[in-house]
């Protein structure tokens, strides 16, 4: 009886353990939300957002546009009507989207409606892709950025929309150390990024217009 006994608590048990994952699986998902912006070239929001404090991923893609699965070539050749995004997958408890919003406002040039510092044409402007209460965040960080910069911010906040992953020689970009020909001679990826970043004027324009608010300008 005994044996009988002992066989039934630990069948109990092994019930319990599965029900207890079970219900973890659900408890995970809701942990993490997305948030989709541009912010033109999308190897250097990747960057910026992957340091932050609660950002699990920032994967580079494309979004906005009405191309399926567009390449890299296609929508910076343009015409499909897509911008540079990056999706950023983070932990609501850690790091709000109102908090990554105004992050994002101050580590762009939201004053121009051209393209981002020497990246030009649509595929490269500013944008937010959001609905509901990431919506009235992302209008409530355009008001307080505004005010703050005292100056008209051109980022439209957008209708959410489906988003694209850009191949994987785009992805961590910044980390690479793949070998690539650029015009500063051959680099891996990630020295050849820094040299971009620096000849493209990002963070000096940065730091001009949000001084010390500039959450990535180094």
């Amino acid at each position: 009886m005994s044996t009988l006994n002992n066989l039934k608590s630990i069948a109990l048990a092994g019930f319990i353990t599965v029900g207890l994952l079970i219900q973890a699986a659900p408890s995970h998902a809701a942990g993490s939300e997305t948030l989709t912006v541009a912010g033109g070239c999308f190897w250097c929001v990747e960057a910026d957002f992957e340091k932050v404090k609660g950002v699990k991923e920032a994967v580079s893609g494309f979004a906005g546009g009405k191309t399926a699965n567009p390449t890299y070539k296609q929508v910076t050749s343009g015409g499909t009507g897509h911008y540079e995004a990056v999706q950023i997958t983070f932990d609501p408890g850690v790091v709000s989207a109102g908090q990554l919003l105004d992050m994002f406002f101050r580590s762009v040039d939201p004053t121009d409606a051209g393209g981002q510092f020497c990246d030009r044409g649509p595929s490269y402007r500013t944008a937010i892709f959001a609905t509901g209460d990431q919506k009235a965040a992302a209008e409530q960080a355009k008001a307080k950025a505004q005010a703050d910069l005292g100056q008209k911010i051109v980022t439209p906040v957008l209708g959410a929309t489906k988003f694209f992953a850009a191949d994987a020689s785009h992805q961590d970009y910044a980390k690479g150390k793949k070998i690539v020909i650029t015009r500063f001679g051959p680099k891996t990826k990630a020295k050849a990024y820094k040299a971009y970043r620096n000849a493209c004027g990002r963070d000096q324009r940065v730091k001009e217009l949000w001084g010390s608010a500039a959450p990535f300008a180094g």
